[in-house]
C-alpha cells in the first residue's frame, strides 16, 4: 500500500504534517477531513529500492497468538489503544509489530479498529476485518477475537492436512524424474557405446530409450524450455475465469484427490460462514466473504448463486443443491438450519463432521498412493533397465549357440 505525506491545518489553524498508508490520495483527503483537518498538501512518497520479498512475513500462528492475546486484554478491561501498544512492544515478528504500531496510530487518530485493520489487507483478511467490525458494533470484541483465533487455528490445521497429503506424491514424482534423467544422461550412453561396438540388432524398446537419451543430451534445453513454457501457459490459463473454472472442476473430479479437495472445501465453507453469521455479520456479506475464501471457482460460483438467491427472497439450499458440488446431506442440514433459525450452529456441526472426513480422506489417499507411486516408479525405472538388458540377453544367446 502506498505511503502519503501530508500537511493539514486543524480547526485552530495549526499546521500539522505526517504520513499515512492508504490506497489513494482521495482516501487520505477523506481521512484528514474525518479528523476535522483541512488538507494543504498530499503527495505520495516514492518507495526506495528494496529486494522483493516472498509472502507477508507474518504466519497464521503469529496472527492467532496476536488475536488471543488481544482478546484477553480487552476482556480484562484494558483500553483498546493500550492493548495495541502492549501487543506491538511484545511482538517478536518485526512486520507484525510495525503493522500493529500503524493500527494503534490510526485508532488514536479516530479510526475504528476495523477501518485501521482494513488498510493492511495483506495481513488481515476481509473475514477478519468484518468480524472485528461486527464485534465493535455489538460491544463483544473480546468474544469475537477469541472466536476468530479458534477459527484461524482450525482453518490452518485443515490447510496443513490437505497440503501434507500432496507432499508424498510430489516427492515420489521428483525422485522419479531425477532417476530417469540420471539414467538417460549418464547410464544409457554407456550401454549405447557398447551396443554400437558389438553390432547387435537392437529391439524396439532399446531403440526408443536410446533415442530418448540422445534427444535429452542434444536438446535438453529445448525440453526444459517446453516444460517451463507449459507450466507458464497453464498458470496464465488458470488466471482467466474460464480456465480457473475448467481446472478447478477437473480437480474436484479427480479420483481420490478430488474427494479430499471437495471435503476440504465444504469444511472451509461451512466453518467460515458459520463463524461469520454467529459473529453478527449479515448473511449476504458472509456469503460474499466466504465465496472469496473458497479456494475453488466451482464452490465460489455455487456460493454466489446462493447469495443471489437470498437477495431475491429465496433460500441458500436450492442453489447449492443445483450446483451438484455439495452432498445431499450438507444441503439438507443447511435447509434445516435455515428453517429452524439455527443456521450458524448447523454450519459448525457440518464443519466439525467434515474435518473428521478430511482426516479419513487423507489417510485413504496416502494408503492408496503409496503402492500406486511405488509401482509407477518401478515401471518407469525398471522398464528402462530391462530395455537396456534385452540386447545383452540376445548376445548371450548367440554366444551360447
Amino acid at each position: 500500500m502506498p505511503t502519503f505525506a501530508y500537511s493539514a491545518r486543524t480547526l485552530t489553524g495549526e499546521l500539522q504534517a505526517g504520513e499515512v498508508d492508504l490506497p489513494s490520495r482521495d482516501d487520505v483527503v477523506g481521512f484528514l477531513r474525518r479528523q476535522r483537518m483541512v488538507p494543504v498538501k498530499v503527495e505520495e512518497k516514492q518507495a526506495s529500492f528494496s529486494l522483493p520479498t516472498i509472502g507477508t512475513g507474518v504466519s497464521t500462528r503469529d496472527i492467532v497468538v496476536f488475536t488471543r492475546q488481544f482478546a484477553t486484554m480487552i476482556n480484562a478491561g484494558l483500553p483498546l489503544v493500550q492493548s495495541l501498544d502492549i501487543l506491538a512492544k511484545q511482538s517478536e515478528n518485526k512486520v507484525l509489530r510495525e503493522v500493529v504500531e500503524q493500527i494503534q496510530y490510526d485508532v488514536e487518530a479516530g479510526q475504528t479498529l476495523a477501518d485501521a485493520m482494513r488498510q493492511h489487507s495483506v495481513i488481515f483478511s476481509d473475514l477478519f476485518v468484518n468480524m472485528v467490525a461486527a464485534g465493535e458494533a455489538g460491544g463483544i470484541l473480546d468474544t469475537i477475537l477469541m472466536r476468530l483465533a479458534t477459527f484461524l487455528e482450525k482453518a490452518d490445521a485443515l490447510r496443513r492436512k490437505i497440503k501434507g497429503a500432496m507432499i508424498y506424491p510430489g516427492v515420489i514424482m521428483t525422485v522419479a524424474v531425477g532417476a530417469v534423467a540420471i539414467l538417460l544422461l549418464f547410464v544409457i550412453p554407456v550401454f549405447e557405446e557398447m551396443f554400437s561396438a558389438s553390432g547387435v540388432q537392437l529391439p524396439g524398446p532399446t531403440v526408443f530409450v536410446i533415442t530418448l537419451s540422445e534427444l535429452l543430451q542434444a536438446r535438453w534445453y529445448v525440453m526444459l524450455g517446453a516444460i517451463l513454457f507449459g507450466l507458464f501457459a497453464l498458470r496464465r490459463y488458470y488466471k482467466t475465469p474460464g480456465g480457473q473454472l475448467v481446472i478447478d472442476k477437473f480437480m474436484l473430479h479427480m479420483p481420490i484427490l478430488g474427494n479430499l479437495l471437495r471435503k476440504g472445501a465444504i469444511a472451509r465453507f461451512t466453518r467460515t460462514l458459520g463463524t461469520l453469521i454467529s459473529s453478527g455479520v449479515s448473511i449476504l456479506d458472509g456469503l460474499e466473504i466466504t465465496a472469496r475464501t473458497a479456494g475453488n471457482r466451482v464452490i465460489h460460483d455455487a456460493i454466489m448463486e446462493s447469495r443471489a438467491s437470498i437477495a431475491g427472497g429465496e433460500t441458500i439450499a436450492d442453489p447449492l443443491r443445483k450446483s451438484g458440488v455439495f452432498p445431499p446431506m450438507v444441503v439438507q442440514m443447511i435447509n434445516v438450519g435455515e428453517q429452524t433459525g439455527g443456521l450458524d450452529e448447523m454450519l459448525t456441526k457440518i464443519a466439525d463432521f467434515y474435518d473428521e472426513e478430511v482426516d479419513a480422506a487423507v489417510a485413504a489417499l496416502l494408503s492408496a498412493l503409496e503402492p500406486i507411486m511405488i509401482v509407477f516408479l518401478g515401471v518407469i525405472v525398471g522398464g528402462m533397465i530391462v530395455a537396456m538388458y534385452l540386447p545383452i540377453f540376445d548376445l548371450m544367446n548367440e554366444v551360447g549357440a
